[in-house]
Parts: C-alpha cells; sequence; structure tokens
C-alpha cells in the first residue's frame, strides 16, 4: 500500500509574497516589476557562472564550504 501524498506547505510563498508587497507599499504593479528585475539579475549571474564554469574556471568556495572541509 503506498503513502498518502503529503500536502504541500506554501505558507513561507504566502509570506513572501506579502513582504514583497509590502517592500513596495503594496502597489502590485512595482511589485512585478522589481521581482521580473530581480530575476533578470540572477539570470545573468547565472549565465556569467556557466561561462566561467565552461572556461575552467570554478567559482570560488564559500565560506560554509570552506569551514566543512
Amino acid at each position: 500500500m503506498s503513502a498518502a501524498p503529503h500536502a504541500f506547505d506554501n505558507s513561507h510563498y504566502e509570506e513572501a509574497c506579502n513582504q514583497a508587497i509590502a517592500m513596495c507599499d503594496g502597489n502590485l504593479r512595482s511589485t512585478i516589476k522589481a521581482l521580473i528585475m530581480a530575476n533578470e539579475f540572477l539570470e545573468a549571474e547565472l549565465m556569467e557562472l556557466q561561462t566561467a564554469i565552461s572556461q575552467g574556471c570554478a567559482p570560488p568556495q564559500s565560506q560554509q564550504t570552506e569551514n566543512a572541509a
């Protein structure tokens, strides 16, 4: 007998959404614009990292990784 699927808890997404809207003074258009800009920034950063890795340059290890070693 298979286990019942776990209920998905999206409360952290709800809280993040509420925080983003509050940071934009309740203006939903500004909130969406800010999230699009943040996403574009992260996409650009990812592309830079992928390019560096493909050229054989490894990104520096984070402090947590060094401490774990």
